[in-house]
């Protein structure tokens, strides 16, 4: 076996987008990269076991036992399904990681994306991207963030219904639903997955303004998507449906204008499907997306919630700095300390041989 080498880079993400309650997602230029090598043995030496090494945002909350750690079960997932029911030997993975965890930024569906790129890599599989979103689909089950990471820019997607014998995943890590494996996780758990169906994620791409950035304003506090999904109503009224509907059919081509329109974008920005609910678990998002608006702070075109939260998104042509200080004002009011960024709209995961 000769050597081989390659670097994985997949992008975070911010979903809803406002109006877009589980639809959209928008890939953002914070990366977890893989560095990935798998050397042959010495002679007479054994082969050894993966080793993982990380750093980065999270490095010291991530598992690195190669059976536990989510982007390897993933991995190891798309591998089985392949009939191959080990790691190669001699594995080591390296990950570094931008994104902060449980931030509303997209570093599960990142981790996840890795895991099926990662997988594929390993096999020499050469999936084409509709089949490595199916492995993905299996165990994130939101495609918002998933498709975001895997292809980029600004995306639309949605689930295919499936039947109970699809859904029937109990050797995958439903992310969301199981953050810790069995005690017994090793290398014989989980030697006979399911097979994802094909085609369970349908996605398009809109277009997007290269005039605009995104502000992430990172309040320096955890909100996990199962806690944020607990608030939320079983059921909304036609009112508030229509509502949103409304306002995603206009911002998914006023997002794509030169220039873009601050009056059309800020309302169309607008929600009513789960950010009123989580309000409660950010205290002061009502603040921030109702007293920074595009007449007080020229450039700003949106803001809303990334994600399941914490972090505010806003969107802008101009005038960050202020936009990002100003919001951190008001967080500052309800004691909390915020950390911000401005970020580009990227293209989707790559993977470049070599590792460079």
């Amino acid at each position: 076996m000769s050597q081989r080498s390659f670097k994985i880079r997949v992008p975070a993400t911010s979903a809803n987008i406002g109006p877009g309650f589980d639809v959209v997602g928008l890939s953002l230029s914070l990366h977890l990269t893989l560095t990935v090598s798998i050397t042959p043995p010495s002679p007479g030496s054994p082969p050894s076991p993966p080793v993982i090494t990380y750093s980065g945002e999270g490095a010291d909350e991530v598992p690195l036992d190669a059976y536990k750690n989510l982007t390897t079960r993933v991995a190891l997932y798309v591998l089985r399904c392949h009939g191959i029911a080990k790691f190669p030997a001699n594995l080591k993975i390296h990950a570094e990681n931008e994104i902060p965890f449980g931030r509303g930024l997209g570093s599960s569906g990142a981790a996840v994306i890795a895991g099926a790129l990662l997988g594929n890599e390993l096999g020499e599989l050469n999936l084409p991207v509709e089949r490595m979103l199916d492995f993905a689909l299996m165990v994130e089950r939101h495609p918002d963030n998933v498709t975001a990471a895997l292809v980029g820019g600004f995306v639309g997607s949605y689930l295919r219904e499936l039947d109970s014998a699809a859904t029937e995943a109990a050797s995958v890590p439903l992310s969301e639903v199981l953050p810790e494996y069995p005690p017994d996780a090793g290398e014989s758990w989980g030697m006979d997955p399911p097979q994802p169906p094909f085609g369970i994620g349908h996605y398009v791409r809109f277009g997007w303004s290269k005039s605009i950035k995104a502000i992430a304003i990172i309040p320096r506090f955890e909100l996990s998507t199962a806690k944020a999904r607990e608030v939320l109503p079983t059921s909304y009224s036609r009112k508030d449906l229509v509502f949103n509907l409304q306002r995603l059919a206009v911002l998914t081509t006023a997002l794509a204008q030169d220039p873009p329109d601050p009056e059309l974008i800020y309302e169309a920005m607008k929600d009513k499907i789960h950010q009123p609910y989580r309000k409660t678990l950010i205290p002061g998002l009502p603040e921030v997306t109702s007293n920074i608006t595009p007449s007080t702070h020229p450039g700003l075109l949106g803001i809303c919630l990334s994600g399941a939260g914490p972090t505010i998104l806003a969107l802008a042509t101009s005038g960050f700095e202020k936009i990002a200080e100003d919001a951190r004002a008001i967080f500052k009011t309800k004691d909390i300390e915020v950390d911000w960024k401005v970020l580009e709209v990227v293209g989707g995961s790559s993977v470049s041989k070599g590792g460079n």
